[in-house]
């Protein structure tokens, strides 16, 4: 048998060989002698100091010293140890009696000055030298680039280059003392994909079946691309426990994988062979609570929800115990720690196997019951420890609850002032003897505040918006120069100034909010004052002409209070606002009504009953929903202003339908018409009904990498109270586009359809008194939309996910032609990035399938890019 010299007793025996010949001069002296170290000469350095050597040898001149002996021994080893160096060799340069002087001649090894790599992205080249700790300065030894060889090629193998080489050079770098720079050159072909996923031994569960257990092993098929087919061995490696966990949940217990094995097809082609041993099905027997007090057995077993009899499902019967995958399961030891019982266990054990039934105890220690004896949080550097603290459901002294742990996470997540993702509570200092906890909440804070610049085109024109929004505002410290970073911030509250502009209006709003109004409950308090200008506009042959000799403006004051309710539970609120709103008109006429000059007045009360209970964060929900439910209400003042409607004339009451446009009026007609559509519209009077509805499911992936369904549901419904009155000529609904402008625009609301342009799906009427078809808005619409979404990334500087969404929806200009189901159709894919200091930006582009409502439209609406700014997550 062949015997082998390991490298290291290779190295041993060169080091003494090294040693020994570095004695061997032509000055003869005994081995072993002992000497009077004379001098101690240090050669071959480049980039060290000579006397810094000596001084770490420990030799000092004087000192007795044995030449060849354990002292030069100990040098050497020392300086290796160091792998600064490649060459270490001692002389003796000459002897005086019983002096020795001494040469150290030392080889440094290059470093490392500059590092290229090819053969990846630009961008992902830093992270990797930061990963493989290739840094300037670093010492360039065998074992480095070996070491960075394995490492990066082991890197590339997980992502599924199995076929990935990297080849390593180094060359003189003459700008530097004693440098080298690396060249790193990546190879990594083409991702090796899986051809086949062959089972052998799977007599009970069909192979077809257990590939769909392999969650992220796929084989390649076309069509296919949310679920990738390349080989990743610890993705692998992890669906092969879920093979296993695939039998469990159909009752057999033993099963096993005896084997797997990687057969290669080709280059970049392999196929997957596992060979399972199935064994016996099972039954669950009985299952009996051992050690309960707190919790009966009946409620225990009405949680567990499992029958004697029943097929064994081990995966079932863990997730019942503790459901680590949601952290609001239902499931027993959840329902201990939402009552106190943070030390309890609870451990399933079988107990006895009789043929095929298994039974079972589920073994309880349920422990002390656990109070919070310190809450506390950190990494609030901008928000003042109120704010947070009032949000926590968790106080000092109250008995543990899981429950309320993850609702405070929601409620701080909702504030929008920390980064959701990073909201970590920490359980501290447990104490099981003396039932106590503390808590500590990490927050990583996020912008609070945003610059909104705002372009796109709406209403035949570009609109362009300006806006500062502080969402962590403190209004007690405006007066405190000492507070401007740039402006007060830390108390919880909002406050907004805007401008949206365009050729055809003008929009200045102010806004403030104060979400805990006396500090004590969760009231919030909400002040707007806005101010908007519409010119007059018109379409002539393609062109947008606007005539600001017409226009009208609206100056308006709202203060609302919203309060969560805990009926029927506590993501409830209910709301209230009082506004009042005036109208001034200047030449201006919209068709709607008749007198071009003159004022308008409109008082109404908005009753809100709305939930949010969505989770995972406010930017990107993975579960939950959302809904609102409004209704805007004025007073019925045509049951006591005394205006007799039946004696109002309407432009119908003077329509010639023979003459050309079907306009034929006389002037005292005319000026009767403005009359009476003044008295008419003086005191505005309507009820405005709005529903809205987000809903959100995780389909599959991580707690950060969720492929998520949000699904959405619309209506809004203007009607009067008096027919003969008419409906109001504002708070109306345009439908289509992007919905931008959607805010104090003459109180309509602005609804986002994609795929079509902007306002396109609003329905025209045709002006009677002018004969010229108008978009006046509608009076009810409805809209129904999905979307499904994946994050790209959720970090705090940004916050990006991609989508594909589903919409349809349409409108119409009264109810008696309102029809759920005739409807317009859209579907595209779109781009979010959240920013914190500018919200939110995006792009979609969407493909019409249906005409718009331009009479004159003769086709369908097809591709259209929208750019969005500012919109709703």
């Amino acid at each position: 048998m062949k015997k082998f010299i390991s490298s290291e007793l290779l190295l041993a025996l060169l080091l003494f060989l090294i040693t020994t010949l570095s004695f061997a001069q032509a000055t003869s002296y005994d081995s072993g002698k002992k000497y009077i170290l004379g001098g101690l000469e240090v050669t071959g350095l480049k980039s060290y100091n000579e006397q810094t050597v000596k001084t770490y040898t420990g030799l000092r001149t004087g000192q007795p010293i044995t030449v060849p002996g354990d002292e030069i021994s100990a040098v050497l080893n020392k300086l290796w140890g160091l792998e600064l160096f490649s060459n270490l060799e001692f002389y003796i340069t000459k002897i005086e009696g019983e002096k020795v002087f001494l040469e150290l001649v030392i080889a440094e090894r290059p470093t490392l000055s500059n590092v290229v790599m090819t053969g990846v992205r630009p961008r992902k080249v830093d992270d990797i030298l930061n990963d493989a700790d290739l840094k300037k300065g670093k010492k360039i030894t065998e074992s480095l680039i070996a070491n960075t060889k394995n490492y990066l090629q082991n890197k590339f193998k997980k992502q599924g280059y199995l076929n990935a080489r990297v080849k390593i050079t180094t060359a003189v770098d003459t700008s530097e003392t004693n440098a080298k720079s690396m060249l790193i050159n990546v190879i990594k072909g083409d991702k090796v994909k899986i051809d086949n996923i062959i089972f052998e031994g799977n007599d009970q569960l069909a192979s077809k079946k257990l590939r769909k257990a392999l969650k992220k092993t796929k084989v390649k098929r076309f069509g296919r691309f949310w679920k990738k087919s390349k080989y990743i061995k610890e993705d692998y490696e992890n669906d092969l426990s879920s093979l296993v966990d695939k039998y469990a949940e159909n009752g057999y217990r033993d099963a096993r994988v005896l084997s797997d094995t990687i057969v290669r097809v080709d280059e970049n082609h392999i196929d997957l062979k596992i060979k399972i041993e199935e064994g016996n099905k099972y039954y669950f027997g009985d299952i009996d609570f051992v050690g309960n007090t707190v919790y009966t057995d009946k409620q225990l077993h009405s949680l567990l929800k499992i029958k004697k009899g029943a097929t064994y499902n081990g995966v079932l019967l863990r997730e019942r115990i503790a459901d680590d995958s949601k952290p609001d399961a239902v499931d027993v030891t959840s329902l201990y720690q939402n009552n106190g019982y943070l030390f309890s266990q609870i451990n399933p054990v079988e107990v006895s196997a009789e043929n095929d039934t298994i039974n079972f105890e589920i073994r309880i220690i349920e422990g002390k019951e656990t109070f919070l004896d310190h809450v506390e949080v950190t990494g609030n550097d901008r928000t003042n420890d109120h704010v947070i603290y009032r949000e926590l459901r968790t106080r000092p002294g109250q008995k543990y609850n899981k429950s309320d742990i993850i609702r405070s996470i929601r409620e701080l997540g909702q504030l929008g002032f920390f980064d959701a993702e990073q909201i970590k509570p920490d359980i501290q200092n447990p104490n099981p003897n003396e039932g106590t906890v503390d808590i500590a909440y990490n927050l990583v804070e996020s912008g609070a505040s945003q610059i909104e610049l705002q372009g796109g085109y709406g209403g035949g024109g570009f609109i362009g918006t300006l806006g500062l929004s502080f969402s962590n505002f403190s209004i007690r410290n405006i007066f405190n120069g000492k507070a401007y970073q740039p402006v007060p911030m830390g108390d919880g509250q909002s406050f907004a100034l805007r401008l949206q502009a365009s050729r055809t209006f003008r929009v200045y709003s102010l806004n403030f909010s104060e979400p805990w109004l006396g500090g004590q409950k969760p009231v919030r308090f909400n002040l707007s004052l806005s101010r908007t200008q519409q010119f007059r506009a018109s379409f002539s042959g393609g062109r947008v002409e606007v005539d600001k000799d017409q226009q009208f403006s609206i100056t308006g004051v709202t203060a609302g209070l919203a309060k969560r309710v805990q009926w029927p539970d506590d993501f409830f609120t209910i709301s209230h606002s009082l506004g009042y709103q005036l109208y001034n008109f200047k030449n201006y006429n919209i068709g709607l009504f008749n007198f071009p000059n003159g004022k308008a007045n409109s008082i109404a009360y908005t009753l809100g009953i709305s939930r949010n209970a969505t989770s995972g964060g406010r930017i990107f929900p993975r579960g939950g929903s959302n809904f609102e439910l409004t209704a805007k209400l004025t007073p019925p003042f045509s049951l006591f202003n005394g205006v007799d409607y039946d004696s109002l004339i309407t432009p119908e009451d003077v329509r010639d339908p023979s003459s050309p446009g079907g306009v034929e009026y006389t002037v005292e007609e005319r000026e009767q018409l403005e009359r009476d559509d003044e008295r008419r519209f003086k005191w505005l009077e309507y009820y405005k009904l709005k529903f809205k509805g987000d809903w959100f499911t995780t389909l599959a992936g991580s707690a950060d990498k969720s492929l998520v369904l949000k699904t959405s549901a619309e209506l809004g419904f203007l009607g009067n109270y008096n027919h003969k009155a008419g409906n109001v000529p504002f708070e109306r609904f345009f439908v289509g586009g992007d919905g931008l402008g959607n805010f104090t625009l003459d109180g309509r609301d602005v609804v986002q359809l994609r795929g079509y342009d902007n306002l396109a799906l609003t329905p025209y009427s045709q002006n009677v008194l002018t004969g010229r078809t108008e978009q006046d808005g509608a009076v009810v619409y409805n809209k129904f939309s999905m979307e499904l979404r994946y994050p790209l990334t959720l970090a705090p500087s940004a916050s990006i996910y991609v989508l594909g969404f589903l919409e349809a929806g349409n409108a119409f200009n009264n109810f008696q032609d309102f029809n759920p189901f005739q409807l317009k159709r859209s579907a595209g894919v779109g781009l979010r990035i959240f920013m914190p200091a500018f919200g939110l930006l995006g792009i979609d582009y969407g493909y019409g399938f249906d005409n718009d409502a331009n009479p004159a439209s003769n086709g369908i609406s097809g591709g259209q890019v929208h750019f969005i700014i500012g919109q709703q997550f």
